[in-house]
């Protein structure tokens, strides 16, 4: 026997032998845990439900999910539930831990479907777990009718149905539709086939971009040391100090080292840029444009 089916054999016999628990005792647990922070009551809680989250756990097995995965989601559930619940209410537990258990199992089948993130919102949720069953009655009613619905009909109808946007039935086709192929897998059944990951564009800059790009960063560079060259020495002090290191340096510290007040160290660096743009213009009708 698999170690998993052993496993999970083993938990819902646990499970099945916890106490059951009444109205009264399952309220004072509650209490106990919510107002002392008993662990003791909070786990005999736990154990009392865990059946429960066993069986919900259960219902998920045709996603494909392992099933001890399942179960310890599950009981992550049942425990947030536990954390959360408010005995004032009035409400049975089992009616409250009910919801959480779902969420959280549900939650984790939507993560390990697909490599590709299928979504989370709740409109995604209700068409990830209920769209083929809505589609299959569909199909049925359709045919009792003596009806034949093409593709875009049907998932309208689902869309209408199960009351989410047209544009989100069809992106969740296509994601249930298909599986995750390996990138190395080969285009054919011939070995020497070559895999779909050469098949992939090459985002990265190709030579002659490469070779533009060097020749615009070098022309850049280059108007740039001419404007610096147009400054006197505190000016370009003062620009390479704010402008032209990792961290720039504050207004205030340069004031502290140049002897002169902040506002004065702002009013030099605005004339300092000033007056590289203006000699900039006067370069070349080309550099004015790039200014623009």
């Amino acid at each position: 026997m698999p170690l998993d089916t052993r496993t999970e054999l083993t938990l819902s016999r646990s499970a099945m032998k916890a106490e059951m628990l009444d109205a009264e005792t399952e309220l004072q647990l509650a209490y106990a845990w919510r107002d002392h922070r008993d662990e003791a009551a909070l786990h005999r809680l736990i154990t009392a439900y865990m059946r429960l989250a066993i069986s919900m756990a259960a219902k998920f097995k045709r996603y494909g999910a392992p099933m001890n995965d399942l179960i310890q989601e599950a009981g992550l559930g049942l425990m947030k539930a536990a954390d959360k619940f408010d005995p004032d209410r009035g409400v049975r537990f089992s009616t409250y831990a009910v919801w959480w258990i779902k969420a959280s199992v549900q939650d984790y089948v939507m993560r390990n479907w697909s490599m590709v993130r299928t979504g989370s919102t709740s409109s995604q949720k209700s068409l990830f777990f209920n769209m083929r069953r809505v589609q299959a009655r569909l199909e049925r009613e359709a045919m009792q009718r003596g009806e034949q619905l093409d593709k875009h009909q049907m998932l309208q109808l689902i869309s209408t149905e199960i009351g989410v946007p047209l544009q989100d039935v069809e992106m969740m086709e296509g994601r249930l539709s298909g599986s995750d192929y390996s990138l190395n897998a080969t285009q054919s059944v011939d070995d020497e086939g070559r895999e779909w990951i050469e098949a992939l564009e090459d985002e990265s800059l190709q030579a002659a971009e490469l070779v533009a790009d060097g020749h615009d960063t070098e022309r850049l560079r280059q108007w740039l040391v001419n404007a610096l060259g147009s400054l006197n020495e505190r000016e370009r002090f003062i620009v390479r100090e704010r402008k032209l290191r990792e961290e720039s340096r504050t207004l205030e510290s340069l004031g502290n080292e140049l002897g002169l007040s902040k506002e004065r160290v702002r009013q030099l660096e605005a004339a300092a840029f000033t007056k590289m743009r203006r000699h900039l213009e006067g370069q070349s009708q080309e550099v004015a444009h790039f200014l623009a």
